[in-house]
């Protein structure tokens, strides 16, 4: 087992519904250990098995819930918000 923690970019939520949304998707997958929301920054931060799942099932379950992902590992230089 080994926990991966992964910043996804979410954009378009703005409102309560779309978040408990997001919230609902990701809780769903199995392997998700932890979600945090940051509608501000327009980003989720979520902790997961990598035995279990992947960032491509992250991204999917957002999809599904009709708001544009873009998947970056926390600490990648191309993630927008790796200096915050």
């Amino acid at each position: 087992m080994a926990i991966q923690t992964a910043q996804v970019s979410i954009e378009n939520i703005d409102d309560e519904d779309g978040l408990d949304s997001v919230m609902t998707a990701l809780k769903n997958i199995s392997g998700v250990t932890a979600i945090d929301l940051d509608p501000v920054h327009d980003v989720a931060t979520v902790s997961y098995d990598d035995t279990d799942t992947s960032i491509h099932a992250l991204t999917a379950a957002i999809s599904m819930v009709d708001y544009v992902t873009q998947p970056f590992p926390i600490d990648a230089p191309q993630n927008p918000h790796h200096r915050d």
